[in-house]
């Protein structure tokens, strides 16, 4: 009986064009910086490889080497806040939504 791997679902195509605009991003703050394609998959620790996957926005790249990406370019700061749950204008209106439910069933 042969393993076969389960087929990935595809990204929606939002997230995938975000990746690959992220990746795009990352290639052009290494290039003006300077560095090649070998000294910063040396300072990210990953290979050659693996970093040309990231700045082609391969979802299958971890996101510890996105992460080690912009920090290394300075951006590091803003990934923390991406899903801060202070901004995320959904929750909080579902949550309103079930406490005007509430008021009016009191």
């Amino acid at each position: 009986m042969s393993t076969q791997r389960p087929v990935a679902s595809p990204l929606p195509a939002v997230v995938a064009r975000n990746l690959r605009q992220l990746g795009e991003h990352l290639r052009i703050a290494r290039k003006r910086r300077k560095q090649s394609l070998a000294a910063f998959a040396e300072r990210m620790q990953v290979s050659i490889p693996t970093l040309r996957k990231l700045e082609a926005g391969d979802p299958a790249v971890s996101m510890a080497s996105y992460a080690t990406a912009l920090w290394l370019v300075g951006r590091v700061q803003y990934l923390g806040e991406i899903a801060n749950p202070e901004a995320d204008e959904t929750a909080l209106l579902t949550e309103l939504r079930t406490i005007k439910k509430g008021k009016a069933g009191a």
